[in-house]
């Protein structure tokens, strides 16, 4: 794949993954988020640092879906990816104290169709 391709496909795949954790998280999840924080005395706030933070780590993770397919297959790709990058980061949040552990019943099968599409689209511009 060209180096113009394969920007264009980790940017379209990180452009994916932050639209979909914006909508999971800000606009169908929020109460679960807000609730939890607030249990802590904490605020759960939204600020123009966490949008780029999340966009960074959306691209992280596009670029890191993107070298697995060059080794791996689809549904290896999609393995391998979730488990650094969502199920870490839950282990994490959870020993922060901070992750409201009923959202898992959605958040896993949900993060797990979002690297699916995020890998289905880089594998879309390696096509072309």
């Amino acid at each position: 794949m060209s180096t113009k391709k394969t920007l264009l496909s980790i940017i379209a795949a990180g452009l994916w993954i932050t639209f979909f954790e914006f909508l999971r998280n800000e606009l169908v999840f929020k109460q679960y988020w807000v609730r939890q924080f607030s249990s802590l005395g904490l605020i759960f706030e939204t600020t123009p640092l966490n949008g780029i933070l999340w966009t960074v780590w959306s691209l992280l993770l596009a670029f890191l879906i993107f070298k697995l397919l060059e080794k791996f297959s689809l549904k290896e790709s999609v393995i391998l990816s979730w488990l650094p990058s969502f199920l870490m980061m839950w282990i994490v949040a959870y020993n922060l104290q901070v992750l409201p552990l009923l959202l898992l019943v959605f958040a896993v099968p949900l993060s797990l169709f979002e690297v699916f599409i995020a890998a289905k689209i880089i594998k879309a511009f390696s096509k072309k």
